[in-house]
């Protein structure tokens, strides 16, 4: 397949989606490729139910209703969606007025011709880590270990241990002591990584006998046969063992982050991130733009607001190199009757 666009946006998580509505706003059409079989990222893979705070104007709502929001807003504009793919090559074909022309090349075929490229992936393929010395915790996998939260449902009237000390784990530890029958939040050390805002709030849960806190321990055994049903846990301190009676394991320590074929498209990294200027958000390549969580910069903040920032920047580069010399005609949303017609919000 064949396939030429405007923007070709490597991710269709948050971050990626904004960018068809920033475009669309200028009649920029976009293709958006994912090498996951839905939209949204880690939104919609690793933790669907976790609520959000962060997003101005919206004081709370869950990571999948933040991307089924975003799905809504780009409907009145024009792009193609293409799922389950992921980008083999980039290679430069044609350079004009000094403006590259890049043809992008997918496993599954499709040869996408395009001036602009934004790479929108996230941490780039990610897989979670595993607690470690415990051999193939896998078999347990949908039989009582779990590394992502995607039901809270799951937690009901369940014993629940929960593993990890930074934000993940401190935030389902708050959010599932409503749900499930016990929470007990196991670190190797009773300090946190997480926000000092959810800390207090899962130390006030402790005080109130809602959250069992279990420090200094790590993880030593799983117990169970065709499924969990209970973990042997060591003190750091004294070498003791116990072992407790448990429905739901879930591991939260993060992921382990692969850049796959990125490292083979001749950009600048910093720890296995990509550098960008900070005037329109472009690589050392020429029309090879970078945005959200991929990106590197001073000052950097790995925030969805961040992302949304960085693309409305990048876009306005966009349609420059579409369209050198011509003003951007950039406008707000609220004064521009036709705009508003096309966003079905006109009167």
């Amino acid at each position: 397949m064949k396939i030429e666009t405007d923007i070709l946006v490597i991710g269709a998580g948050p971050v990626g989606l904004f960018t068809v509505f920033e475009a669309g706003l200028l009649g920029l059409k976009c293709t958006l490729i994912d090498n996951l079989d839905k939209v949204g990222g880690q939104c919609s893979e690793l933790y669907p139910e976790k609520p959000i705070y962060d997003i101005p104007g919206v004081p709370s709502q869950t990571a999948q209703e933040h991307v089924e929001a975003l799905v809504e807003q780009i409907k009145p504009f024009d792009y193609d969606l293409h799922l389950s793919q992921r980008v083999e090559s980039i290679e430069s074909i044609s350079v004009s007025d000094d403006i590259t022309t890049w043809l992008v090349r997918t496993n599954e075929g499709i040869e996408c011709t395009t001036k602009n490229i934004f790479i929108a992936a996230g941490a780039g393929s990610f897989e979670p880590r595993r607690p470690p010395n415990i051999e193939d915790p896998d078999r347990f996998l949908g039989k009582g270990v779990s590394y992502a939260v995607k039901s809270v449902d799951l937690y009901k009237d369940k014993n629940l241990f929960i593993f990890g000390g930074g934000d993940s784990a401190l935030d389902w530890t708050v959010e599932l002591a409503k749900t499930a029958k016990s929470v007990s939040l196991i670190h190797r050390r009773d300090q946190f990584r997480g926000a000092q805002h959810t800390e207090a709030q899962m130390r006030e849960l402790v005080k109130s006998g809602e959250v069992n806190l279990l420090t200094p321990y790590q993880i030593e055994e799983i117990n169970g046969d065709d499924k969990v049903d209970g973990v042997t846990l060591k003190n750091f301190d004294t070498k003791e063992s116990v072992t407790h009676e448990a429905d739901e394991l879930l591991f939260l320590f993060g992921l382990n982050k692969k850049l796959g074929p990125i490292l083979e498209w001749e950009l600048e990294l910093e720890s296995k991130k990509i550098s960008v200027n900070t005037e329109d958000f472009q690589t050392n390549r020429d029309g090879i733009f970078a945005v959200g969580d991929i990106n590197d910069y001073p000052g950097k903040l790995d925030l969805i607001l961040c992302g949304f920032h960085e693309t409305t920047l990048a876009v306005q580069k966009a349609y420059q190199r579409i369209f050198p010399g011509e003003r951007v005609p950039f406008g707000y949303t609220t004064s521009n009757t036709k705009l508003q017609r096309k966003l079905g919000v006109a009167e």
